[in-house]
């Protein structure tokens, strides 16, 4: 059998990621019959029907799934060959990091910015909860992750960045006060995928006595993205607790009001990434932006406003 068409074997790799076609002529910058033809003359060429079709979707034949298998290990194999022409180069390559929802939010400026200064270089910033970022940098998928906690693998080294605080948010009309817990349960609390953990953290070092668990939190609402979880705050409608960096990134800060805890609280940050990645002078400077950003949280003091 003749090569297989790389073209061909890309436009399938793509539709089989999609799994649609529309959505792969999409991605793919190309009409829908393109599609479907690149994937006619790949079937013509391997011999076997790669697809089951069910308009605008597919399902992939034993053949397919196979065939499905090779591109993908073809695509890490160019990646992996690309990235090593590109390891000497700070500017050059492509970037991928993971991280919480909020440190994403003030780590991307600077990555758009090094972008913008670095025309060959591509960044890929993931927000993800800390077990799939551990996962994703053991499998490859994340070159470097910022997670939360500490984490242990044979082929991971980490990095120790410091502590990120943690913020109790109230609205600004709250300004100056000092609340117990029972005036914050009467408030409400704006509930997020992490809320009660961080509430265990900060409540249990600040109202020993008086906090019973996060199963006993009056909840008045809950969203789960990340910008938008102090909106219900800055309306007046609850409280929340947040890591500095999802603070620091809300546009309307001067609505919320981020009192000083008697025992102040805060999220110990490590990097990792496989062992000896770091050596890499892009992923090495990726270190050093996502370093600056943890120096930050030492020089911001906590809000207040006006």
């Amino acid at each position: 059998m003749t090569p297989l068409g790389s073209r061909w074997l890309h436009t399938f790799r793509v539709l089989c990621e999609e799994g649609h076609f529309t959505r792969a002529s999409k991605r793919l910058n190309m009409m829908q019959p393109g599609v479907s033809q690149h994937l006619a003359k790949l079937e013509g060429q391997v011999g076997q029907q790669l697809v089951y079709r069910d308009a605008p979707s597919f399902t992939l034949t034993d053949t397919g799934a196979a065939l499905r298998e090779l591109a993908d290990r073809r695509w890490r194999e160019e990646q992996a060959l690309r990235e090593t022409l590109t390891a000497g180069h700070e500017e050059a390559g492509v970037v991928r990091v993971a991280s919480s929802g909020s440190f994403a939010m003030l780590l991307y400026p600077s990555l758009i910015q090094w972008m913008g200064e670095a025309p060959d270089l591509r960044a890929e910033l993931t927000a993800a909860p800390v077990d799939r970022i551990c996962a994703g940098v053991v499998d490859g998928e994340f070159d470097l992750g910022i997670v939360t906690g500490s984490f242990r693998h044979p082929r991971i080294e980490t990095a120790v960045l410091g502590h990120e605080p943690l913020d109790l948010l109230l609205p600004a009309a709250w300004q100056g006060r000092s609340p117990d817990f029972g005036e914050l349960q009467s408030l409400g609390f704006v509930d997020h995928p992490d809320g009660k953990a961080f509430a265990d953290i900060l409540f249990e070092a600040n109202f020993p006595s008086a906090y019973a668990g996060s199963e006993a939190i009056a909840v008045r609402t809950a969203i789960n993205q990340i910008g938008q979880i102090p909106e219900a705050v800055a309306a007046g409608l609850g409280y929340t607790i947040l890591p500095r960096s999802g603070v620091v990134t809300f546009p309307r800060a001067d609505r919320l009001f981020v009192p000083t805890m008697p025992r102040p609280s805060s999220l110990p940050l490590q990097a990792i990434c496989l062992n000896g990645r770091t050596r890499i002078p892009r992923l090495a400077k990726l270190m050093r932006l996502v370093r600056d950003q943890v120096d930050l949280f030492d020089q911001l003091e906590r809000m207040d406003a006006p």
